[in-house]
Formats: structure tokens, sequence, C-alpha cells
């Protein structure tokens, strides 16, 4: 190849090796609470059990207990969502359907979104790895350039919390998400000049997003009894103060919430404790019935992926 032909970007991927990529101007966040004004979630139509107990400690609860569950009513409750999403301004986007990806729903698994495009995962349940191919089609249809795609192993969206612009917290179990592949993002987003803290978790606890969420400038949704002290250090190091939740209700996804910005927050109605403190705090918490979907795994924060945010 001559030396004077320019290098061509490499498909699927915005991102400049060693730093430097360009933010978008149309799309990303550079923060979990500046005002969403686009929100990606996943197909309800197709939502059912599927073989889910070895990746999730929550659904393992349903499966071996037999907790009720009914399609008709997780309809009602997505569309109850999907109203609090309208109604706060949000416009929504969804993932494409597919009748094999019963988990599909749960659209911040199978990507995430930074300043510089969106990141494609890679999924650690063999039922799940699919759920890729939807994420990828919707980016693609949508113009929404793709940052890079994880490579080094798996590696799910709930595991990638922006504490704030210029600082990333990710989470790993050497589960559903390997320290492998969070030392590889990890690379990336400090090459572009970010502070990145990582936290191992244990495997019960699926993601770190389950223990804590970002719902205010300044201000996270934290299990105190389950987050790693160091990462508590961590968050008060930077004046973040906590709010925290307790582990029952965190185990029922109840710090599974999800920021409009504006201080307005999306949260399940079973986290009474934590929306009392918001409503007390001055917050607006718009609070639909989720229980068809936490007891299968996943809580508010989890069905939704932020793709466009004001600056934080």
């Amino acid at each position: 190849m001559p030396k004077d032909k320019p290098t061509a970007p490499l498909p699927l991927q915005a991102r400049r090796p060693g730093g430097g990529t360009v933010p978008l101007q149309d799309w990303g966040i550079d923060s979990e609470y500046g005002l969403l004004r686009d929100v990606l979630l996943g197909p309800v139509e197709t939502f059912g059990h599927m073989d889910n107990v070895a990746f999730s400690s929550i659904y393992r609860e349903t499966a071996t207990l037999g907790r009720a569950w009914d399609h008709q009513t997780a309809m009602r409750q997505y569309r109850e969502m999907c109203e609090a999403y309208t109604e706060a301004g949000v416009a929504i986007h969804t993932l494409p359907a597919d009748e094999h990806l019963k988990y599909g729903v749960y659209a911040r698994d199978s990507s995430f979104m930074t300043p510089w495009g969106a990141v494609i995962t890679q999924m650690a349940n063999p039922r799940r790895r699919g759920e890729y191919s939807a994420a990828l089609r919707f980016y693609l249809e949508a113009g929404i350039p793709i940052y890079d795609m994880v490579s080094a192993g798996s590696f799910e969206g709930g595991d990638f919390h922006i504490v704030e612009p210029g600082a990333v917290l990710i989470g790993y179990t050497g589960l559903r998400c390997e320290e492998v592949s969070a030392r590889q993002i990890g690379g990336w987003i400090e090459a572009e000049g970010w502070e990145v803290h990582y936290a191992y978790i244990d495997p019960f606890y699926v993601h770190i997003d389950l223990m804590v969420c970002m719902i205010a400038p300044r201000c996270a949704a934290v299990c105190l009894e389950t987050t790693p002290d160091h990462v508590i250090d961590w968050l008060r190091s930077r004046k973040i103060e906590l709010i925290p939740v307790g582990f029952r209700d965190t185990m029922a996804l109840g710090c599974n919430v999800m920021s409009l910005g504006g201080d307005r927050v999306l949260a399940p109605a079973k986290a009474k404790d934590l929306v009392g403190k918001l409503r007390a705090n001055g917050f607006t918490v718009y609070d639909p019935e989720m229980d068809m979907f936490t007891m299968m795994g996943g809580g508010i924060h989890c069905m939704a992926q932020s793709l466009r945010r004001d600056p934080g």
C-alpha cells in the first residue's frame, strides 16, 4: 500500500486507538443524570421465561419458588413505564424484536452509550448472545456510531456506570462480566482522559447498577450493605451524596432506577423507602409497578439505555 494513502477507519469502530476520539454532537451521554432526551428500550412482545437460572440469582428465586408471572401484566406494566418516559418528554426507541431473544427487553445488557458512541457488548449466557445483533441493527439503522465492540470476554452494560463527566465505575463478577473485558473497556476510556474505578462484586449481585445508580449531580442511590467499601470511599472522595437503599429493596431491584434529569427519577413502585426519600428531598418520582420484570432479574435501569442526554 502506498505510504501516502490515508488509513481508512475500521468498520464499526469510531474509537481512535490511543484516545482523542471526538465526542458525538447528536447522540451520546457524559453522565447518567443529564436531561434525558432519547432512550432505548427492548421489545416486550417477545419477553418470557428463559434458561437463566445459572446467570441470575434474582431469577433463580423466581424459578425455584414458582412465583407467578403473567405476560399480559408485563405488557401493561411496560406501557405504564413508557407513559412515564413520554410524560417526561423522552423520545422512546425500541430494539428490533426477535422471538428467540426472550430477554431482549433488558436493553442495558447488549450495549452501553458513551460520549463517543455506543459499545456493543458480549453476553455470557448462550441464550442471550444473539442480542448483540438486535443492538447492532438498531444503531446502524439509527445512524449512531459504534465506539467499539467488546472482544476480550463477556461484558454487559449494567457494569458500566458514568458517575460524572470524566469518571466511570466499571464492575465485574467473573461470570456475566469478566475482568479481562472490564480492563479492555477501561483501557479505552482511560485513553480518552477519563478516570476509571474498577470493582469486583460477588456474582450474586449480578451487576454494579444493582447497588449503585446515579440519580442527580453529586447524588447516588447506593446499597451500603453490598457495595464494596473502596467504591463507597471513591464516591465520597468525589463529594457524591449517598442515599442509602436497604438490602431487601436492593435485591428487589429497588436501587436500579433511571434518572430522567432535572431532579426527576423513574423508580419501581415497590421501592417505597427510596421513593419516599427522593420525594422528601424534592425529586419528582414516576413509580410504575414493575414486578413482572424485577422478578425475572432486571429492573428499570436494566431495561433502558440512554441514547442522548444533555451535558451533565
